[in-house]
């Protein structure tokens, strides 16, 4: 990089940038046996999911980011960051600018108090269980996850910025523009904010599949599970529909969610048999003279 007479770096042209960012992203992926992941943006529009929009909104709460965010978003918008990995509790991205500026940010774990209440309250309701066990996420599941200050997104004081640019700034604009691509990415893999707070989404499925869970509806006399379609979650016949979920992460179940789903088919099973057996017995039952 150049610089002028006046002690001003030479200007160079955002193509000319982007190359040289695209160049300096192949060679570090290619280091680390990877490929390059650039921020790639459909429209002018940064996010459009659900898990996107909502983390970008909780960003611009954040007022110490308020002065670089608009930087920020042009950035990420024009293609700036040519590369950008999410990792547990750390993204580490590469943006291109007067040179390519390398950039770390590392978020504190999820408290485990907090992901235990997480979990207790989307496991909670009858819709929510219904939907966990189909390994969906519903409205009122996602909204609880991305909550402002409850949920599964950082606060500032739990984020460290560190980016090699010159700028005095805390939050500068590269920063600013690889909080945004995260954003973008999780458009397509909402999966990453779990693992960007340390945390595993398997164990919301896991709570939800808990035998005591289960039971506690099987056992139920009116609005239990008994009413809806486990068929399509348990390759049993018990009729019914179960309500469409709004998004899925589609997790695969975990050993304790497969224990669970089992012991739940078996108390299913045994219920139905039951019960067939009672009517049965009451069909040729004869009255005595």
């Amino acid at each position: 990089m150049g610089w002028d007479d006046y002690g001003y770096q030479e200007y160079v042209p955002v193509a000319q940038r982007l190359a040289n960012g695209a160049a300096e992203a192949r060679h570090r992926a290619e280091k680390q046996g990877r490929e390059p992941a650039p921020v790639k943006l459909p429209s002018r529009k940064i996010a459009t999911t659900f898990w996107g929009k909502s983390w970008c909104d909780n960003l611009e709460s954040y007022r110490d980011y308020a002065n670089r965010l608009p930087r920020g978003a042009t950035y990420v918008r024009n293609g700036s960051v040519v590369d950008l990995v999410i990792k547990p509790k750390l993204i580490e991205a590469l943006v291109a600018g007067s040179e390519t500026y390398s950039v770390e940010i590392k978020i504190t774990a999820l408290p485990e108090a907090q992901w235990t209440t997480i979990k207790r309250e989307c496991s909670a309701s009858i819709d929510s269980l219904l939907d966990l066990l189909s390994g969906k996420f519903s409205d009122g599941v996602m909204k609880r996850l991305t909550r402002q200050k409850k949920g599964l997104f950082p606060a500032p004081s739990e984020i460290k910025l560190k980016c090699s640019c010159p700028d005095g700034a805390y939050c500068c604009k590269h920063v600013a523009a690889v909080m945004y691509g995260v954003g973008a990415r999780l458009d397509h893999q909402p999966e990453l904010l779990f693992k960007l707070r340390g945390v595993d989404h398997h164990e919301l499925v896991s709570q939800a599949v808990a035998a005591d869970n289960l039971n506690q509806e099987l056992g139920s006399s009116e609005g239990g599970l008994d009413d809806v379609d486990l068929g399509a979650m348990f390759g049993i016949e018990l009729g019914g529909t179960a309500p469409e979920p709004a998004t899925s992460i589609k997790p695969q179940p975990t050993k304790a969610a497969k224990k669970a789903t089992k012991k739940a088919v078996s108390s299913a099973a045994s219920k139905k048999t039951t019960s067939k057996k009672a009517a049965t017995r009451k069909k040729v039952a004869k009255p005595r003279s």
